[in-house]
């Protein structure tokens, strides 16, 4: 396993990790909690139990979330170091976060003003 880690193979494995994490991040973290949420809301009819279940449990997941991306990172900058090349710092984890935010952005307008049935003015306002 070492080995394949020395290899630029082993650098875009770790980068594939990171690409896949950051949108678990964006995308997973906050649908998984809103079903939960609204599994609690279901089962209990407390609305203000399911926020708060669904509040804690997406803070506490990003932030493990956050620690694993750091990690990955690290094991990035180690893998280039260890092949030769400089280190690039936290770049490429900035880089990898921002461009999966970005396409986690667009994906949810998307989905919000196309598929979801929600109008850009509230029913019964004429533009």
């Amino acid at each position: 396993m070492r080995q394949i880690l020395m290899t630029g193979v082993g650098a875009v494995l770790v980068l594939a990790i990171m690409v896949i994490g950051s949108i678990v991040l964006w995308a997973g973290t906050p649908l998984a909690w809103l079903w939960i949420g609204s599994q609690i809301q279901g089962a209990t009819q407390s609305i203000g139990a399911a926020l708060a279940v669904a509040f804690v449990g997406v803070i506490a997941t990003i932030l493990v979330l956050a620690s694993l991306l750091t990690r990955l990172s690290d094991l990035y900058r180690a893998n280039r170091v260890a092949c030769g090349r400089g280190d690039p710092g936290h770049v490429v984890l900035e880089g990898v976060l921002v461009v999966s935010a970005g396409i986690s952005l667009t994906a949810f307008t998307i989905w919000f003003f196309l598929f979801a049935g929600a109008a850009p003015a509230p029913i019964g306002i004429q533009i």
